[in-house]
């Protein structure tokens, strides 16, 4: 994709903007007879049967999902914070990525050492990463811990080659 227009760039926003206020108004649709039987989960399924009343639209049965619920077309298929979602799965997908429109998820079969190289060429490059994890470096709480539990590891070993020394059972 080439530069936006800034009147484009507008819209989207206004577009994302008019997104989430139809949300709030959209029903939640739910599957027929869904709460009635345990058995039925909740997903929607459009209801088909011959005497429907929610295929009928019946009064007093909730709403059916249909045409005109749908998003504006400038807002269909983009994440909330307004970038189109790219899945990546190694190093080089992130150089096609359009950093002014596009945002980048890394896939959950990527491992933690790809991981780390993907999420760098993605902030080297200024690229949004959706799903960030923070490294795993331990604190510096956890890091005193640590090294006073070595510390008396180191005591008792010294404790214990004496006790063998001079020839003193364990208790």
């Amino acid at each position: 994709m080439t530069g936006e227009d800034p009147e484009r760039k507008l819209t989207r926003e206004r577009a994302l903007a008019l997104r989430q206020r139809m949300k709030r108004k959209k029903p939640r649709f739910r599957r027929q007879e869904s709460w009635r039987y345990k058995r039925v989960s909740q997903v929607w399924k459009r209801p088909d049967g011959v005497d429907s009343k929610m295929r009928i639209k019946a009064k007093g049965w909730p709403q059916s999902a249909e045409v005109g619920y749908r998003g504006p077309r400038e807002a269909r298929y983009l994440h909330p914070s307004g970038y189109a979602e790219i899945l990546v799965r190694n190093v080089d997908d992130v150089d096609r990525v359009n950093p002014e429109t596009q945002a980048i998820r890394i896939a959950h079969t990527v491992g933690s050492r790809k991981r780390v190289e993907i999420a760098a060429r993605a902030t080297e490059r200024g690229i949004h990463v959706l799903n960030p994890r923070e490294e795993e470096k331990p604190t510096e709480k956890e890091e005193t811990e640590a090294e006073a539990v070595t510390e008396t590891e180191k005591e008792m070993t010294e404790e214990e080659k004496t006790k063998e020394a001079t020839g003193e059972e364990k208790s």
